[in-house]
């Protein structure tokens, strides 16, 4: 019988490494809904078109999903049932157009196809607004003249409500992974704590202790016990505490990866996202920057300017 060539054998080799790595790396993605192209938010595409006065099933998970993210809430209207039913009314109209103010889209207080284009895309899981807040930015900075997405030596980065920050003591972080975190996942969270302790004046160090750390990274799946449970596969990647709480969980239902790879999220962008709020950043309106909510898989993004100046101006540095 005649031996395989060289040739083969090499490809032979290289397959086989490559289904040793997927099979290794890949176990955070491996519920059946992560084989598919479904996500949760995909009920949106189907309320296309509606606006005030209309009346569709599904316009109560419409408001479900602007509550999550800060833009809608019921707590002061006299009829709460609202909250739950399928009516298109004045609240959600006002809802979707500060949806769209902060997502530099046409103010039309409809669900037209760029603001469900928009909507759909996976993100983090940090609320836009919070405690009344209603936009995106901090508020003085931003220049009156200027175009958005536009910088001109103003930002559009965005504190959390309060601007929690870490003491003036506590400059140096340590942080841990939660015992059981696959290996491969590490290295891209370390490079997302060099990148940050590179053009901040935060120094960050990886410890075994996960209970005694400041900040502690771990990958979990649905409800998870801190009260934002995850939604399989798309939707929510991730989501991280204000300081001082210091937590950061990916949802491990996700298909991630190490770098820019088709149909997976890359570990190092999302990392430099979820750290960006632990430090207390809030989301940015400029879509290059790391701190803006939403991110399409395949994409790998580093800081950008805009978050550097928020994070300098957060601490005064």
């Amino acid at each position: 019988m005649a031996l395989p060539s060289k040739s083969a054998l090499s490809l032979f080799t290289s397959t086989l490494f490559l289904i040793i790595f997927i099979l290794t790396f890949m176990p955070y993605a491996t519920s059946a809904r992560s084989l598919t192209s479904s996500s949760p938010f995909d009920f949106l595409k189907h309320l296309q078109g509606c606006h005030k006065g209309d009346k569709a099933k599904g316009i109560h998970d419409l408001k479900k999903y602007l509550e999550t993210f800060g833009y809608l809430s019921y707590n002061h209207v006299k009829n709460h049932s609202h909250a739950n039913d399928d009516d298109f009314d004045d609240i959600l109209e006002a809802a979707i157009k500060t949806y769209q103010v902060n997502y530099n889209l046409k103010v039309t207080g409809t669900l037209d196809a760029n603001t469900v284009s928009k909507m759909t895309m996976p993100r983090c899981g940090v609320a836009d607004i919070v405690n009344g807040t209603t936009r995106m930015r901090a508020g003085k900075k931003h220049h009156p003249h200027s175009h958005h997405g536009s910088l001109h030596a103003v930002g559009h980065y965005a504190f959390l409500p309060g601007n929690p920050r870490w003491p003036s003591n506590r400059y140096h972080l340590t942080y841990a992974f939660l015992p059981g975190t696959n290996s491969q996942a590490i290295n891209p969270v370390e490079k997302a704590f060099q990148t940050w302790a590179g053009n901040t004046h935060f120094t960050f160090t990886k410890v075994q202790d996960f209970g005694n750390a400041n900040i502690r990274i771990g990958f979990h799946r649905g409800d998870h016990g801190d009260g934002s449970p995850f939604d399989g596969s798309g939707g929510v990647l991730a989501h991280a505490f204000p300081p001082t709480d210091g937590r950061l969980h990916y949802d491990a239902d996700e298909r991630w990866a190490v770098g820019a790879m088709p149909g997976a999220f890359d570990l190092e962008t999302v990392a430099l996202h979820e750290i960006g709020h632990i430090l207390g950043l809030g989301h940015s309106s400029v879509e290059g920057a790391i701190m803006f909510s939403s991110i399409s898989s395949g994409v790998a993004k580093g800081l950008h300017a805009d978050d550097v100046q928020g994070i300098k101006a957060l601490y005064n540095v």
